[in-house]
């Protein structure tokens, strides 16, 4: 049996392992990432892919891109996987429809079959990160057929809500939910384009083990002993976050300079319009409930 074969055989357990084994050597090595577009689900899907084999689909959040996925491309690809990571819709490279309700989760979902068909791939595993993971989520549950694994990081699956989403998310007089923050179209787009590079280090500043524990608020932070809970004050998601005097080790300059050519070219609409979709999903996705 070819190693390949024998992978793809082991399914989702081989795909992260594979992932966790090859970092180490591979984590640098994105030279041979090759990059192109394709037509998926009526929009232009920019991708990078890397290596040949079973195919792995990778899906990012917000505010990301496939850049994001650079270090499992390589490792993937060396492991005898076909690995994909797609510019979600509204990002990047990738086609930014200009009606909020073009970027439901069905709309998601359904470029991932395109994508797949475009690669002419009967089946994939398909993971995804932050929003990507609903995403994947989904995929699996509405496509069973085509993706026959899912890998979700950062959220787990969560069953439809007997309410409204927006309806139950906090709100105070002082502070809202920062997802409430988004779904007002400009009021995000306004604060996060007017600096990008102080946005991408604040948010992911904000995320990380370096923050202060005692910072009030943040869409990302949790404080230690059940404080705020991404909430963000009123007057915007990045006020009371902490600029860090230099970037921690974790963060290079080369990797903020990606994001922050993308997104001064693409603004954050796009991504922001997948927020705004929320109860439309709800909507949209109440027969998903009997297929769980």
């Amino acid at each position: 049996m070819q190693r390949r074969e024998f992978i793809a055989g082991l399914g989702t357990a081989a795909v992260g392992a594979a992932v966790y084994q090859f970092i180490p050597v591979y984590a640098q090595d994105i030279s041979a990432v090759t990059h192109r577009t394709v037509q998926a689900n009526g929009i232009n899907l920019h991708l990078a892919e890397m290596g040949e084999g079973p195919l792995v689909v990778m899906c990012h959040g917000f505010p990301e891109s496939w850049y994001s996925w650079r270090h499992q491309l390589a490792a993937l690809s060396a492991a005898g996987f076909h690995a994909v990571a797609p510019d979600m819709r509204g990002y990047g490279q990738s086609d930014r429809p200009e009606g909020i309700d073009q970027y439901t989760l069905l709309h998601l979902v359904g470029d991932m079959v395109g994508l797949l068909d475009a690669l002419g791939a009967e089946q994939a595993v398909i993971a995804g990160h932050d929003w990507g993971a609903n995403v994947a989520w989904y995929a699996a549950l509405l496509r069973p057929d085509r993706f026959r694994a899912a890998i979700a990081l950062s959220v787990p699956f969560r069953p439809r809500s007997p309410v409204l989403p927006t309806s139950v998310m906090p709100r105070r007089d002082d502070a809202i939910f920062y997802q409430l923050y988004f779904q007002t179209p400009g009021v995000a787009e306004t604060e996060f384009e007017g600096d990008v590079r102080q946005t991408f280090i604040k948010t992911l500043f904000s995320a990380s083990g370096d923050a202060p524990r005692d910072m009030p608020y943040g869409p990302w932070h949790i404080m230690d002993g059940g404080g705020s809970v991404g909430m963000v004050p009123r007057e915007g998601a990045l006020a009371s976050i902490p600029l860090p005097a230099a970037l921690p080790p974790w963060l290079k300059e080369a990797d903020v300079d990606f994001y922050i050519s993308e997104f001064k070219r693409t603004g954050f609409r796009g991504g922001l319009n997948w927020y705004r979709n929320i109860d439309r999903n709800w909507e949209l996705l109440r027969r998903s409930q009997a297929r769980r």
